[in-house]
């Protein structure tokens, strides 16, 4: 119907940590953005009498939108050029409250950015694919279907479970799906394309959540890091240079945090791994020290820490070494993060990556338990860490029955880890035998926004 060569169909991923958007058919998106906005007030704009300046520059007019719809006025800034710049009183917001989308605003700034900014499309001319989290709700797939339909008109429309997709990538109808995004951890078993509902496993601790743990953990040895807006480097003589401090009082808590995060985490990317064994405070003292070059030029050395973040993921009571610090974190995060403070307790409550991987495998039949074992699926950008596959493994191999047969699958390539929804919605959407499974707008004209319970189970 809506396939062939003239039209492709676009897939837009938006996960709790970035949004990823591109053409069915394409091995990688073509968009990758923070699926977070700067949002300014348009009253503390005025105050400050900032308002001519904030247009004027260039990166602005492109990437803001407008909203009026019911919140006051306020400016929304998209996408990682936007928010790369510094501006008076700008909030970073996520749209996202337990894995689930609680300001539509801020997700229709995103789509608008993903489609009219990154791939220049109009989005009456394809039909799209979008990728929601195992747990979303009924009104929240009505909302996304009414907002596809009415607000961008596309021709027609399928939502696909991120398991299915990452399930699709890997080339397997039948998987235990273990998603390691940012906001969580998600473990969902898919059964011939379907997730299993009552056996999908959340837990709250994700790549975030490390982040927040490296940022605590190096503030505790005094090391501070500078977001790249708060200084500059001055050239004294040839190849020698000077740290000038630069004074924004008006920048919001969000965006100091925001900006000191992605230095952080860029950290934990480069030198984490998860470790052999669980992580052990003697084994671990006199381990070597790994150097990293902060943005304003200071060295700092990282040991143990390397190892222990990491193994939060398989044994959350570790975040107790991080607990004092995490909580006065999770409150300066707050406004933009609702919910944070009980965040602690709950993660330190939490199940580690193998409990939860044989909790979900428990819940499900019998029947295709052994299945389920033997095809473990690893996705999520906090996956692609260096032997985290390799770990898991060796965990659930200790803890199985001795009948299942344990293998954990995960692609070879960091990038395919990391995009593995995105590019199962790309394989799917592409798929010949997949054209006639569209929610048209015909459909959604006649039938109304809950025909897409039937169409896309």
């Amino acid at each position: 119907m809506y396939g062939g060569d003239e039209v492709s169909a676009i897939v837009i991923d938006l996960g709790s940590h970035t949004c990823k958007a591109g053409y069915a058919g394409e091995d990688a998106p073509k968009a990758v953005f923070p699926s977070v906005v700067g949002s300014i007030d348009q009253m503390d704009v005025d105050d400050s009498g900032n308002a001519e300046r904030n247009s004027g520059s260039g990166v602005d007019s492109k990437n803001n939108i407008d909203s009026n719809k019911g919140k006051g006025k306020r400016k929304l800034y998209v996408g990682t050029q936007s928010l790369g710049y510094r501006r008076d009183h700008m909030e970073v917001l996520s749209p996202f409250k337990d894995g689930i989308v609680a300001d539509w605003d801020i997700v229709d700034s995103i789509w608008d950015h993903a489609l009219r900014e990154c791939l220049l499309v109009d989005p009456k001319e394809h039909p799209m694919l979008l990728a929601e989290p195992s747990s979303n709700t009924q009104q929240q797939r009505e909302r996304a279907a009414e907002l596809m339909f009415e607000k961008y008109k596309v021709p027609a429309l399928f939502l696909a479970k991120n398991a299915v997709l990452t399930s699709f990538a890997l080339g397997r109808a039948t998987s235990l799906v273990v998603d390691c995004g940012g906001g969580s951890t998600t473990v969902a078993p898919v059964h011939d394309g379907y997730v299993l509902q009552k056996a999908v496993v959340t837990s709250p601790i994700g790549g975030e959540f490390l982040t927040n743990c490296l940022m605590k953990s190096l503030e505790g040895k005094g090391i501070t890091i500078r977001p790249r807006y708060s200084f500059k480097r001055k050239e004294n003589r040839p190849g020698e240079f000077q740290i000038v401090d630069l004074d924004f009082p008006n920048t919001t808590e969000s965006y100091k945090l925001f900006s000191q995060r992605l230095i952080a985490s860029d950290i934990k990317e480069c030198v984490s791994r998860a470790p052999d064994t669980p992580y052990d405070e003697s084994a671990y003292s006199n381990i070597p020290m790994t150097p990293y070059e902060l943005p304003d030029g200071q060295t700092i050395e990282i040991g143990a820490d390397r190892f222990k973040i990491p193994d939060v993921l398989f044994n959350p009571s570790l975040v107790q070494f991080f607990r004092g610090a995490l909580i006065l974190l999770f409150l300066n995060f707050y406004q933009t993060i609702p919910g944070m403070e009980n965040y602690v307790d709950i993660a330190s409550s939490c199940r580690g990556l193998p409990q939860m991987v044989i909790e979900s495998i428990n819940r499900c039949d019998v029947d295709i338990r052994r299945e389920l074992f033997s095809s473990i699926l690893l996705a999520g950008g906090t996956a692609s860490m260096q032997q985290l596959k390799e770990r898991l493994e060796k965990d659930l191999l200790e803890e199985s029955p001795q009948a299942a047969r344990v293998k954990v699958v995960a692609s070879g390539n960091a990038t395919e880890r990391r995009f593995s929804v995105w590019i199962g919605g790309s394989i799917l959407a592409s798929l010949g035998s997949f054209q006639q499974m569209w929610f048209s707008k015909s459909e959604y004209e006649e039938h109304g926004a809950s025909y897409i319970q039937r169409k896309c189970p």
